[in-house]
């Protein structure tokens, strides 16, 4: 059973009722990240995510981790490229107790000056931790070669300037803006009733006053930058990315399909082709991000820096017979069903619930249909892929990212 409502200030709350399990995920989705800032703002999506744990008007940090845990509950968050989620998972009988601390620390946090130092060195160490982590730093990379400066190329980390420079007043300002109750989404997985999930969220969140919520626009420019940043480090990391379809485009199943043969998996072809057969890479892998206006499929290697070029041009290869042959009918079937597979899988998880319902309520302002999502997939045939592979690999439009001990960067 799945149903919404619409609170009066414009809040919505969706309830995916999971009958026979013992517990609940519950999350506060809020429509904001990385992409909605300006260059001053730059990070202060994922610092105020860090910050909303650090204190409330009846809490200290420790008292909430501490409420949580006396519980048996799990609670966290993350910032995105356009979301930041707020969720917990506690057994059904003490959702109600849970979902209370959830809602404190969204709410009321106050942001004590002195958990705000504490916290910017946190911060700037996970921005140092970003820089020692060259698979990540790479990928990083890449979003900015393929969008530059702005919206989906920043880093949702921020800068260690910037997140030094943030003050309460910066973050009060930011979530009065972005924080507003027709911009957040709260959904509930698991074994709670929609009536008591529905009481729940009207009790804490009903009183937040309607803010006549205008979004902010994102300018999107497609780059086909070639960036590199030389590291003294064993591996050598580089990454492509070729602009793909949007999140709501037609063609997305038919892309995630296409990525299953591609890069997904053990037994797609970059893996056999550069790993297994030719030992140029441990990790060897391809990916989609789809976004409000936009997509791009990334794809990546860490190889041994004597070998990148050689890698490189095994990538090139695989691309351009992916490209020029397509797919065949066993691959296709195996595709499709690792995509139906991981679709069914993920409806026995009440996190990944949460998170599906809420986000497709958040960016669709509709409930996610697995039936319709089911269908659309077993509709899905072999020619159908065959045009998202010649849609999404367009050379002339690749970007790239290298990080490593090399001269230059690699490039197709």
């Amino acid at each position: 059973m799945v149903e919404s409502r619409t609170l009066q200030n414009g809040l919505r709350v969706i309830v995916k009722r999971m009958e026979g399990l013992l517990s609940v995920t519950m999350g506060v989705l809020v429509g904001t990240g990385a992409a909605f800032e300006t260059d001053a703002e730059d990070g202060i999506s994922h610092f105020i995510e860090h910050m909303q744990f650090k204190g409330t008007a009846s809490r200290t940090a420790f008292e909430i981790s501490d409420a949580f845990d006396a519980l048996g509950a799990q609670v966290n968050a993350f910032t995105g490229k356009d979301m930041t989620c707020y969720y917990c998972k506690s057994t059904s009988e003490h959702a109600k107790e849970s979902f209370a601390l959830l809602a404190d620390l969204f709410l009321n946090s106050v942001f004590p000056e002195e958990e705000m130092k504490r916290e910017k060195g946190v911060v700037i160490e996970e921005i140092n931790m970003d820089e020692d982590s060259p698979e990540d730093l790479c990928l990083d990379l890449l979003a900015r070669a393929s969008f530059g400066k702005e919206n989906y190329g920043r880093n949702i980390l921020g800068t260690a300037e910037n997140v030094s420079g943030f003050s309460r007043e910066d973050l009060f300002a930011y979530k009065k803006e972005r924080y507003c109750p027709e911009n957040i989404v709260v959904s509930f997985a698991g074994n709670i009733g929609v009536q008591e999930a529905a009481e729940l969220t009207e009790a804490y969140f009903g009183g937040m006053a309607r803010t006549a919520f205008r979004d902010r626009e994102k300018r999107i420019v497609p780059h086909t930058d070639k960036l590199f940043k030389k590291k003294p480090i064993e591996q050598a990391h580089f990454a492509f990315s070729f602009p793909t379809v949007k999140r709501n485009d037609p063609a997305y199943a038919a892309v995630q399909v296409m990525n299953a043969v591609l890069g997904g998996g053990m037994s797609s072809r970059l893996f056999k082709k550069v790993r297994e057969e030719l030992g140029l890479a441990y990790s060897v892998y391809s990916y989609p991000s789809h976004y409000a206006e936009t997509g791009i499929l990334n794809v990546y290697a860490g190889v041994n820096p004597k070998n990148a070029e050689s890698a490189a041009d095994a990538v090139r290869s695989v691309i351009e017979d992916f490209k020029k042959e397509g797919i065949g009918e066993e691959e296709f079937s195996r595709g499709r069903e690792q995509l139906l597979s991981g679709t069914v899988f993920s409806q026995e998880n009440t996190s990944s619930q949460m998170l599906l319902y809420g986000k497709q309520m958040l960016y669709q302002n509709e409930i996610y249909d697995f039936e319709k999502r089911m269908a659309e997939i077993a509709a899905l045939t072999r020619e159908d892929v065959m045009q998202a592979i010649e849609r999404s690999f367009d050379f002339s439009r690749a970007a790239s990212a290298t990080v490593g001990n090399l001269e230059k960067g690699i490039t197709l």
